[in-house]
């Protein structure tokens, strides 16, 4: 399997990694969250735009961007803008959508961008393209807050994300029930090991999903999603205690 480096983070060996969300309204209290992020733990931040207030003003975005990078020194920085489809604060067109990330992209402040798999074919192509010209990586992602889908539906949609040219496939799912939870466990292991040659993310969301945001390194995911502080989904972890978590097992199976 390849690994993807991002800075100084190499995602798809060893332990899985940790990704932070910064998830607030003011420019100036993300800033704030970035420069916490290092101490409580975060291998990597997740910028969830559709947070901020003024999410749709893409010269501000960008200048917000640029001070959140360099809050962050070496992290590497994931730009998401989660749309009200898949569970995010905010509508938005296939347009600004576009429009936004290229600007990212170019701006030379985010590593990774998050690009939803099912959002639209055409703005997914693109954004690809152009962010693997300037070296920024793509995680493509889809969520389900409803269910879990089959487990062949999961290969299917990863199979996509592989075809589009993400540099890592990332599904996260809500479960029904502990079937629900230990099919996701079984597919994350069977993707990682006959689908895909390239680092994935799988969660199983809320409570009942949390075994999943710490046993990557056993069935395949290799990244997971805590938090400090606020939450961006339901059942992340507090990423300190994650992390410790995390090290411990790689300790017992190495």
């Amino acid at each position: 399997m390849k690994t993807v480096r991002v800075r100084d983070v190499v995602i798809g060996e060893g332990v899985p990694k940790v990704c932070v969300p910064i998830v607030e309204t003011k420019v100036k209290d993300a800033v704030l969250s970035a420069g916490n992020l290092k101490a409580g733990g975060a291998d990597v931040a997740e910028w969830r735009i559709d947070w901020l207030d003024d999410a749709h003003d893409i010269s501000k975005v960008v200048e917000a961007a640029g001070c959140i990078r360099k809050a962050l020194k070496e992290i590497p920085l994931l730009a998401t803008f989660r749309t009200a489809g898949e569970g995010g604060e905010k509508e938005i067109s296939v347009q600004q959508y576009i429009d936004l990330y290229l600007a990212l992209i170019r701006s030379g402040y985010v590593d990774l961008i998050d690009v939803e798999l099912f959002f639209d074919d055409e703005a997914g192509k693109i954004l690809v393209g152009e962010a693997h010209k300037e070296g920024v990586c793509v995680i493509a992602s889809n969520h389900d807050f409803q269910k879990t889908p089959e487990k062949e539906e999961l290969f299917r949609r990863v199979k996509l994300m592989i075809e589009l040219g993400a540099d890592i496939p990332k599904i996260a799912v809500m479960p029904r029930s502990m079937e629900d939870v230990m099919m996701l466990l079984t597919a994350t292991y069977e993707m990682s090991h006959d689908i895909s040659d390239r680092p994935i993310i799988t969660m199983s969301m809320s409570k009942e999903g949390v075994i999943s945001r710490f046993s990557g390194e056993f069935f395949g995911s290799a990244l997971t999603f805590a938090a400090i502080g606020k939450e961006s989904a339901p059942g992340q972890i507090e990423a300190g205690s994650l992390k410790k978590i995390l090290s411990q097992i790689h300790d017992i199976i190495s």
